[in-house]
C-alpha cells in the first residue's frame, strides 16, 4: 500500500522498462535508510548525506528535500558532514550532481521512512492509514473524534530503519509541496559572514601540532642537499620529515612552523630541468603532442567532405573555419587548501589494524580520498577515516586531498597527535591541479541559402581528471616526490555518458544535419592537469557560440534569430528568448538607459550543460577601452524543479562571476621549470570593483527532475563576453583570456 502523499512525479522517480520503479542511483548503492536518516528522541532528524558542502548550499537544499518528504520545518532537519565512517559513500560532489543524485535518493528515502511512520502510527492507534496527516512530525488521524495523535518520535523504537529503501514510495507531487521550491536562508553562510569557526582552517584539535611542507624548486627537480639538523635545532620544532623530495616540519605552533619552512627552504639545494612548454605558444604546443583521438559524435553519412557534411555536386558550399583557445587555468581559492591528521595506536584485539589514521578535510571526494590514502600507505581502507569539513570555495579537483596526504606524511612522524598543516598561497597558486590548456578548431559548411549543412568540431587538450580514488596507484602530489616515488597519473576524461571532460559541450544542441566531434587527449602532462568548474565547456562553448556568432555575422543574420531558426529544443528557444528580452536585445540602448556609444558593446550565448543539465543563456554587455569591462550579465536559466529559488540564483550568479574571471583574467604562467604566477599580483582574478551586474530570470519546471545550475553559467558566459567584444569594436578576440595584449593581437 502507497502511504505517502501525491502522485509519481517525474522529479523524484525513474521506470524501467515495464514500468516498475527504479531507485535514484546513489540509493541503489547505498539503500539502508539509517545510513541516511536518523531520529533523535530530542525532537530532531539526522540527514547524513554523502554529498558535501563546498560552498554551492546544497546542505540547505538537502534540507528541504527532507523536511518536505517527512513533513517537517526546516528547523528540525539537521545534517551531518560526511565521514567515510558514517555516511552513505555518494563519490565526489562533482558535475552539479548533488540535488539531481543526493537529492533524488533523500527524496525517496524520505518517503519510504514516513510511510513507514505512518503505518506504525496506524496500528499504535487503531486508525486506517488513510486518515492519517503529518504536521511537524506529529501524525494525527482525520478519523478519530478524540483528535489522536502520536509523534515521530515516539515511535522511535517501533519503526525500524535498518532496512533498504526500495523506490517504490511515492514522493510528494510538486503541487503539495511547501518547502520545496520556496526561499530558504543557506545554512552554511552566517558563520562565515561574521567571521565564526567553521572552515577546516578554523578546526582545533587537542595536542595539536603545525605543519609545513617545502614543494620542489621545479617541476622536474631533485633534492641534492639539505640540512635537516639545523633544521630540528629551531625553537619549537618537533620533527623534520624527509622522503625522497618531500620536505616537512612539524612544530609546537604555526608561526613556529612557518619560520623553520621558511629555513628549511632556504637551505635546499635542487637540481633543475626545464621541462615546460612555451606558455606564449600554448596553441603550437598542443597540436605538436603525441595524443590519444577519439570521434566523439558523428551525425548523418560519414563523409571525407568540408565539415562532416554530405557530399553533393548539386549543393553549393561555402566553408567558414576558426580556430579557439585558452590558457591553462588555476582555482585560485582565496582561502589555501587545509587537512589535519592524525595516526592513532589500536587496541591490541588481534583482528584489529596496527594503527589508525585519521584525517580531517574539504576535498570533494572523501571516500576517493581514502582509497587512495589506503593505496599510499598500503594500508586497509577500514583501518582510514576521513571525516569532510567546509573549506574555502571549491570549484573541482583542488589542493584538498593533496594537503591531506601531506598532513598524513608528516603527522606520521608524531603518531598520537594531530597535525595541522596549511598550504602557502605559492603552494596553492603553484601547485594545485590546473584546468587544462585548450585549443579548438571549427568548421561550418554553409549551403547557397545559408543552411548549415555541415559542422566540425575538434578539441586539443590534456585530459581533465586525475581526481583521487580512480586509478592503481595514488593521485595525490607528494606521492611523485617520495623516495620510492609512484608514478605520476596522465589525465583522463570522463565518458561522455558522464558529462565527458575536454570534450563536455562540444556537440552542438543546433539541429544541424551532419557533424563530427572529435576530442585529442594529450598523452603528456607536463603541468598536471584534473577538474575545475565546468571542464571542458567552459572553452568548447566559448568557440561553438563565438562560432555560432561568426557565421551569423557572415550571412548577415541576427544573432538570436540565427540560433533560434536551427534549435527545435523548447526549452534551449526559450532561455534563449526570455535572456534576450531580459538583456534588451536589439534594444539602441545600454543597460544604464544611455544611447548605445562606441566601444559599448552586447552579445548573446546559450548551452544546456553536459547536454543534459541545466540550459542557460546570457547576454553580456561589455565595455572596452583599456581593456574589457563586463557591465551587465542577463541571465536565463532553466534548471528543472527549483528546490531553492535563491540557492539557484546564488549558484548561477557566483558561476557567471567567476567564469567573467576566468575568460577575462586569468592565466597560468610559467617558464622552462616552474610556475611564476605564484602569487595575486602574477595571478590576477576579478576585483570586487569589476563584478558586473548579474540579473537572472529562473524558469521554474516543478513538472521535470531537477538538476544542478552551479556550473552553467560558465560556458554561456564566456562566449557572450566575446560576442559582446566583437560587437563593440568589431575585432574577434578567439584565445582566452581575453586581455589587452590579446585584442591588440586580434586586431593584427
Amino acid at each position: 500500500m502507497n502511504l505517502a502523499s501525491g502522485a509519481n512525479p517525474a522529479a523524484a522517480l525513474r521506470t524501467g522498462p515495464n514500468g516498475e520503479r527504479i531507485r535514484a542511483a546513489s540509493l541503489a548503492v547505498n539503500p539502508r535508510i539509517s545510513q541516511w536518516l536518523r531520529f533523535d528522541a530530542s525532537g530532531y532528524v539526522e540527514a547524513s548525506p554523502g554529498k558535501v558542502e563546498i560552498g554551492q548550499g546544497i546542505v540547505t537544499a538537502l534540507a528541504q528535500i527532507v523536511a518536505e518528504e517527512l513533513d517537517l520545518s526546516l528547523d528540525q532537519i539537521r545534517m551531518i558532514a560526511a565521514g567515510t565512517d558514517t555516511s552513505p559513500d555518494e563519490a565526489v560532489t562533482s558535475g552539479s550532481l548533488s540535488v539531481q543524485e543526493s537529492g533524488a535518493a533523500l527524496r525517496q528515502v524520505s518517503a519510504h521512512t514516513r510511510a513507514l511512520f505512518l503505518a506504525a502510527a496506524a496500528q499504535q492507534l487503531g486508525v486506517s492509514p488513510e486518515s492519517l496527516t503529518v504536521a511537524v512530525g506529529t501524525i494525527r488521524s482525520s478519523s478519530s473524534a478524540a483528535g489522536q495523535s502520536i509523534s515521530y518520535w515516539q515511535l522511535v523504537n517501533v519503526v525500524d530503519l535498518n532496512i533498504e529503501a526500495d523506490g517504490q514510495f511515492t514522493p510528494k507531487a510538486a503541487a503539495d509541496h511547501r518547502i520545496v521550491g520556496t526561499p530558504a536562508p543557506r545554512r552554511d553562510l552566517p558563520e562565515k559572514i561574521f567571521g565564526l569557526p567553521r572552515l577546516i582552517h578554523d578546526l582545533l584539535l587537542p595536542g595539536m601540532l603545525h605543519g609545513r611542507v617545502v614543494r620542489p624548486g621545479a617541476r622536474a627537480a631533485q633534492l641534492l642537499k639539505v640540512d635537516l639538523d639545523a633544521i630540528r635545532a629551531l625553537p619549537g620544532v618537533v620533527a623534520v620529515v624527509r622522503d625522497g623530495n618531500f620536505l616537512g616540519v612539524i612544530a609546537a605552533t604555526e608561526a613556529a612552523a612557518t619560520h623553520a619552512a621558511d629555513k628549511l627552504a632556504a637551505s635546499a639545494q635542487w637540481s633543475e630541468t626545464g621541462t615546460l612548454p612555451n606558455e606564449h605558444d600554448l596553441t603550437a604546443w598542443l597540436r605538436s603532442q603525441p595524443r590519444e583521438t577519439k570521434v566523439v559524435d558523428q551525425r548523418g553519412p560519414p563523409s571525407a567532405s568540408t565539415a562532416g557534411a554530405p557530399a553533393s555536386s548539386d549543393v553549393s558550399t561555402r566553408t567558414l573555419r576558426a580556430t579557439y583557445s585558452r590558457a591553462f587555468i588555476a582555482h585560485a581559492s582565496i582561502g589555501p587548501s587545509c587537512a589535519l591528521a592524525q595516526w592513532q595506536p589500536q587496541d591490541n584485539a588481534p583482528s584489529a589494524p596496527a594503527e589508525r589514521l585519521e584525517v580531517w578535510s574539504h576535498s570533494q571526494g572523501i571516500f576517493n580520498l581514502r582509497t587512495d590514502l589506503a593505496l599510499a600507505f598500503a594500508r586497509a581502507p577500514e583501518s582510514i577515516i576521513v571525516h569532510h569539513v567546509e573549506g574555502a570555495g571549491c570549484y573541482g579537483h583542488n589542493g584538498a586531498d593533496d594537503v591531506a596526504y601531506d598532513a598524513a606524511l608528516l603527522a606520521r612522524a608524531v603518531p598520537g597527535r594531530p597535525v595541522r598543516l596549511q598550504w602557502t598561497r605559492a603552494q596553492e597558486l603553484g601547485w594545485g591541479p590546473f584546468s587544462p590548456a585548450m585549443c579548438v578548431d571549427i568548421e561550418a559548411a554553409l549551403s547557397a541559402d545559408g543552411q548549415v549543412i555541415g559542422w566540425k568540431h575538434d578539441v586539443i587538450s590534456n585530459g581533465h581528471g586525475t581526481r583521487p580514488g580512480r586509478a592503481k596507484t595514488p593521485a595525490l602530489l607528494a606521492a611523485t616526490h617520495l623516495e620510492t616515488p609512484f608514478e605520476p597519473l596522465i589525465a583522463v576524461n570522463a565518458p561522455l555518458a558522464a558529462g565527458g571532460g575536454s570534450e563536455r559541450n562540444a556537440v552542438p544542441l543546433y539541429d544541424f544535419p551532419a557533424w563530427t566531434i572529435t576530442n585529442h587527449r594529450l598523452l603528456t602532462m607536463p603541468l598536471r592537469t584534473s577538474a575545475l568548474r565546468s571542464l571542458g565547456a567552459h572553452c568548447n562553448v566559448f568557440a561553438l557560440e563565438s562560432f555560432i556568432n561568426e557565421v551569423a555575422v557572415a550571412l548577415g543574420e541576427d544573432a538570436v534569430a540565427f540560433r533560434l531558426r536551427h534549435l527545435s529544443d523548447a526549452r534551449a528557444i526559450t532561455v534563449l528568448e526570455r535572456a534576450a528580452k531580459l538583456g534588451g536585445w536589439g534594444n539602441a540602448k545600454n543597460a544604464d538607459g544611455a544611447t548605445q556609444i562606441e566601444g559599448r558593446g552586447k552579445g548573446i550565448a546559450f548551452a544546456k550543460y553536459k547536454n543534459t543539465g541545466s540550459y542557460c543563456a546570457v547576454v553580456a554587455e561589455v565595455e572596452v577601452a583599456r581593456e574589457v569591462r563586463v557591465l551587465k550579465l542577463s541571465i536565463a536559466v532553466d534548471v528543472g524543479l527549483v528546490i531553492n529559488p535563491d540557492g539557484v540564483k546564488n549558484q548561477v550568479e557566483g558561476g557567471a562571476i567567476q567564469a567573467a574571471s576566468m575568460t577575462l583574467k586569468e592565466a597560468v604562467a610559467f617558464d622552462a621549470a616552474r610556475v611564476t604566477s605564484d602569487a595575486w599580483e602574477h595571478y590576477p582574478i576579478l576585483k570586487f570593483s569589476e563584478v558586473p551586474q548579474v540579473e537572472i530570470d529562473l524558469i521554474s519546471r516543478p513538472d521535470l527532475p531537477p538538476v544542478g545550475a552551479g556550473e552553467a553559467a560558465h560556458g554561456p558566459v564566456a562566449a557572450a563576453i566575446g560576442n559582446a567584444v566583437f560587437n563593440a569594436i568589431s575585432v574577434r578576440v578567439r584565445d582566452m583570456p581575453l586581455t589587452p595584449e590579446r585584442i591588440v593581437a586580434a586586431m593584427a
